[in-house]
């Protein structure tokens, strides 16, 4: 498992990244979002997404039975696109604190959207305090045009806050586009090594 960031706010050593509102979509109430993404074989996801802020002002939803549900970025949720490298297809994931979630498979970009078939269901927790957020995700991966055990992957990591009026900000590593798009390869900013490397994230940014 991903190691769980302390009480103090460190966030351990190279698993975490910083995700950043769109410039349109600045959100005060929160002070910093983080995330981290492990590979565990050549399709198992871990994921952890820890927001820290004025929690109690953010629209979160409360703890329900886990199911499959559309629509979850019109409200507090967060997200991964995973892609091989050089592939037009990508799948989008959405876990909400309410432990549902979605799958979505695409053939290029935001073009032949369909449920993506995934093994198991994601196995999702949530951690909710006056000051911290924090969502664990693992999840096998559908299958991807282009990958394998022996193929490196391509993620973009995001997340849409919803505060208590309604408004939507939207968060990511990088945001190349004017408006919010989580689906541009740009957001793709992630290279996960092959399932027999090492596993842990690294930002093609340099990071």
């Amino acid at each position: 498992m991903i190691a769980p960031s302390d009480r103090h706010g460190s966030r351990g050593q190279s698993d975490w990244v910083s995700l950043l509102p769109h410039p349109a979509t600045p959100c005060p109430l929160v002070h910093r979002l983080d995330a981290a993404v492990a590979r565990r074989g050549a399709a198992l996801l871990e994921l952890r997404f820890v927001v820290d802020g004025q929690i109690d002002r953010l629209r979160v939803a409360p703890p329900r039975r886990q199911r499959r549900h559309d629509g979850l970025w019109r409200h507090t949720c967060f997200e991964a696109f995973v892609a091989a490298p050089g592939a037009s297809a990508y799948c989008e994931l959405n876990f909400a604190p309410s432990s549902a979630w979605a799958a979505y498979a695409f053939d290029a970009y935001r073009q032949g959207m369909r449920e993506a078939t995934l093994a198991a269901a994601p196995a999702i927790s949530v951690v909710r305090g006056p000051d911290r957020l924090s969502l664990d995700a693992r999840v096998v991966l559908p299958a991807l045009a282009g990958s394998g055990a022996q193929s490196a992957l391509r993620v973009g990591l995001a997340a849409v806050l919803e505060d208590a009026s309604g408004a939507l900000t939207y968060w990511a590593l990088k945001h190349p586009a004017d408006e919010p798009d989580f689906h541009h390869a740009a957001s793709f900013a992630l290279a996960l090594p092959p399932a027999a490397g090492r596993g842990r994230v690294g930002a093609e940014s340099g990071r």
